[in-house]
């Protein structure tokens, strides 16, 4: 595993506009009482201004949102090959039990129909992908349509370098507030899955970067 860079804290910092409009975004400030977005037990990443920029939420007075930071020892093109597929999140998303594109060709605007494994609260959803950024390698979807309780679900998530080879994912959302929970339960439910997700692309990549590696080494 690559060495721990130099500690920080990254929070979703909120920021007041107008009475019915709040911005989450992620920032470092070792003094803040905001709160923490979850993150790998080991994980102390910064987030550079470039990357945290993409991670700014309006969020609505019904809604969360909150982020996951996930590090990984392999490259980012590695990363980005499996990421970058919106066609294929079952390949590293363990919950996805099948996805099919019924709009589109993996092109920004693209619809997918996803469906989920039983014992969640969900059958299926319809998503958007919103931004699919090869250079920068950030991609974006939102839940559009189905049967699950994440109504206006949006997540960002983003790519950069960090020590020893190794590669920072950031993934941030905000969703709607089901009927009946609060800010907090939601938060934890939708941070569970995602820092799920994460692991597992992590375990994925890790071991394509050594497969690579002792193919070419």
């Amino acid at each position: 595993m690559p060495p721990n860079p130099p500690k920080s804290s990254l929070l979703l910092h909120r920021i007041n506009t107008q009475p019915t409009t709040t911005y989450c975004q992620l920032k470092e400030d070792s003094n803040s009482d905001m709160k923490r977005p979850s993150s790998s037990p080991t994980t102390t990443a910064t987030v550079p201004d470039a990357v945290a920029r993409h991670h700014i939420h309006a969020v609505g007075p019904n809604q969360c949102c909150s982020a996951v930071i996930q590090e990984i020892a392999a490259p980012v093109p590695i990363i980005w090959s499996v990421l970058r597929r919106f066609d294929n999140p079952q390949a590293y998303k363990h919950f996805v039990k099948s996805c099919q594109v019924i709009v589109g060709d993996g092109d920004v605007g693209t619809l997918r129909e996803v469906h989920v494994i039983s014992g969640l609260p969900a059958a299926n959803s319809t998503e958007r992908l919103e931004i699919l950024d090869d250079e920068r390698h950030v991609i974006s979807f939102s839940v559009v349509g189905g049967d699950h309780r994440l109504a206006n679900y949006k997540s960002i998530t983003t790519l950069h370098t960090g020590g020893n080879n190794s590669t920072v994912v950031v993934e941030s959302y905000v969703v709607d507030v089901p009927p009946g929970n609060t800010k907090e339960d939601t938060c934890v439910f939708v941070d569970t899955i995602v820092r799920c997700n994460l692991q597992s692309l992590a375990q994925i990549a890790e071991n394509l970067a050594i497969h690579n590696k002792q193919n070419h080494g």
